[in-house]
């Protein structure tokens, strides 16, 4: 139960504080007030709470953050909710209080008992905590496939649907991977055909890596060969025959001139090694001289051996690294070609088995639903009854198709409609087309009061559901909702002075001028006249009179006999 709200800075509300449990504001609370009062920053404030989407937008002017903050009594009774705090990392207690703060730079902050928590989490709580019902919520009415939602929230077997569409997407993704597996065993052959071409010409040429920039090497040294021989000769000959005989005798003259001055023996000694190292360089260009032969045969091999590989590079990579790693690639697609048919043959086994599970989970769900269905026109009935619907009735329309694996869908096999009929005699047709807004509201109304009967959330937040409704009909609503208070906690934003007068407590929101701005308030109407005098406004505006007092008060009466 809703027992404290506070609210800083939100809109056109600076503060306000409701302490509803030291209000008494159990049962059926009313909010009522002038068109634009500032009702619909309730609901605003509410939605933060439960982790709605926030704007900066909705800061009041001047401001640099908003604050929500409400404190939710816990029945331990509701072991939905309990459960829920353990998963999420909570203590278990007795009160819950939830706070959502919004700065001016568009970031936002959520608390739960005071720790900080995801705008998820909030969103999983308030769906055990509080239900909100606004005036556009029976536009949901007028689109068929949410007529298998309210079906399975009535009928509880959201849990079976949610393990069907995880089922369902499994059997998507194999059904994927088959016709993709499929797809290639009709075009194996060619691709195995083609996979085999490809690493057999590689494997032909055994490319090794590196070996083209040697060749490329090789094959300049190759094209230069007679003018290598040449140059290397020459040089050879003049260091044999010229430099290598006058550094022999350089270093046997030195070596006279160390014996005969003691400081020339470090000088000779540097040339007697300069002259030994020469001796080791003529035998190393006489090597590289020998090693030189003009080979044209070899040049063709080696230039044909370089456009092979280049031609591999060309089809299969920029390098002979790449080339290779291709050939391996190719490898494992022909293996995985090869083990084809069998997995072709192993998905099939598994799609058909989903198959069969899928459609086993569908029937169940369908005759669970149907089962549903029957007690939903029963319990529709009883409730339409007490709204001012005088023989009326809804009915649940399944529609029929072959019951086979093509007509699986999420959700299972059903198609479901509501059809409607609000005039005695007259037979129903799909609520889209007949139902009139007044109509669509009641309707509504009815399913959230059996809905609220099945869960455990204590306390019921109606926007303004009884739009279009008037006479008969808008006594017949606040009947309902009184009712409905009877084991909820029921806070109702109404134009209706029918519901007003039902309330057991009754809060009045209004705009006002202070400080030269403007700002809304919420006020507990705690004395009898303050009641009497706003449901008066609420049935006649401006112009109210004694006689219109005077069925204000008698509203007030009937309000609290019916209680």
């Amino acid at each position: 139960m809703l027992c404290e709200l506070k609210i800083n800075n939100l809109a056109l509300i600076e503060s306000l504080h409701l302490d509803l449990c030291e209000n008494g504001a159990s049962g059926l609370v009313v909010m009522t007030g002038e068109t634009g009062a500032g009702k619909s920053i309730m609901l605003r404030a509410i939605h933060l709470l439960t982790g709605g989407r926030a704007s900066a937008d909705w800061i009041r002017s001047g401001a640099e953050q908003c604050t929500v903050e409400a404190l939710f009594e816990v029945s331990s009774e509701n072991r939905q909710l309990q459960e829920l705090f353990r998963n999420q990392g909570l203590e278990v207690e007795e009160t819950l209080v939830m706070k959502r703060v919004v700065t001016s730079k568009g970031r936002s902050r959520m608390y739960i008992n005071g720790s900080p928590a995801t705008a998820r989490m909030a969103s999983e709580l308030a769906v055990n905590l509080l239900n909100v019902a606004s005036q556009h919520d029976h536009q949901q009415l007028l689109q068929p496939w949410f007529h298998l939602d309210f079906l399975d929230t009535m009928g509880e077997t959201w849990s079976d649907r949610k393990r069907f569409d995880q089922l369902f997407v499994t059997w998507q993704e194999k059904k994927e991977l088959l016709y993709s597996l499929q797809k290639q065993e009709q075009e194996k052959e060619q691709r195995r055909d083609f996979l085999k071409y490809q690493v057999q010409e590689i494997n032909d040429l055994e490319p090794v890596p590196g070996e083209d920039e040697a060749l490329v090497e090789e094959k300049k040294r190759l094209k230069s060969a007679d003018a290598l021989i040449k140059i290397s000769h020459k040089s050879h000959k003049l260091m044999e025959y010229s430099l290598l005989d006058g550094l022999i005798q350089i270093r046997m003259d030195m070596n006279l001139v160390a014996e005969m001055d003691s400081t020339a023996e470090d000088l000779a000694a540097e040339l007697s090694e300069f002259s030994y190292l020469a001796e080791d360089l003529v035998v190393k260009l006489r090597g590289y001289r020998d090693s030189l032969h003009s080979d044209p045969h070899r040049l063709d091999l080696v230039s044909e051996r370089l456009n092979e590989l280049q031609g591999l590079k060309r089809k299969y990579g920029n390098s002979l690294e790449a080339v290779l790693e291709f050939a391996a690639e190719a490898e494992r697609d022909l293996q995985q070609i090869e083990n084809l048919d069998r997995a072709v043959v192993e998905c099939e086994e598994e799609v058909a088995n989903l198959e069969k599970e899928l459609c086993g989970m569908a029937a169940k769900l369908s005759k669970k639903r149907k089962k549903t269905a029957a007690t939903l026109e029963k319990a529709m009935a009883r409730e339409l009854s007490s709204l001012a619907f005088n023989q009326s009735g809804l009915e649940v329309h399944f529609l029929e198709h072959d019951k086979t694996a093509a007509e699986l869908r999420q959700g299972g096999w059903d198609r479901v409609e509501f059809f409607f009929s609000a005039n005695p005699g007259e037979p129903p047709r799909p609520l889209v087309k007949v139902a009139s807004g007044g109509e669509l509201s009641r309707l509504m109304l009815a399913f959230k009061c059996l809905l609220a009967r099945k869960d455990m959330v204590e306390t019921v937040i109606f926007d303004e559901v009884d739009a279009g409704i008037g006479g008969e009909a808008a006594e017949a609503v606040a009947r309902k909702i009184q009712e409905l208070s009877g084991h909820h906690q029921v806070f109702c934003i109404t134009h209706l002075p029918q519901i007003a007068a039902r309330g057991n407590s009754h809060f009045l929101v209004e705009k006002g001028v202070a400080g030269g701005r403007t700002q809304s308030g919420i006020h507990l109407l705690a004395e009898k006249e303050q009641r009497i005098s706003e449901i008066s406004r609420m049935l006649a505006g401006e112009s109210v009179t004694d006689q219109t007092r005077a069925w204000a008060e008698k509203l007030l009466e009937n309000g609290r006999d019916a209680a």
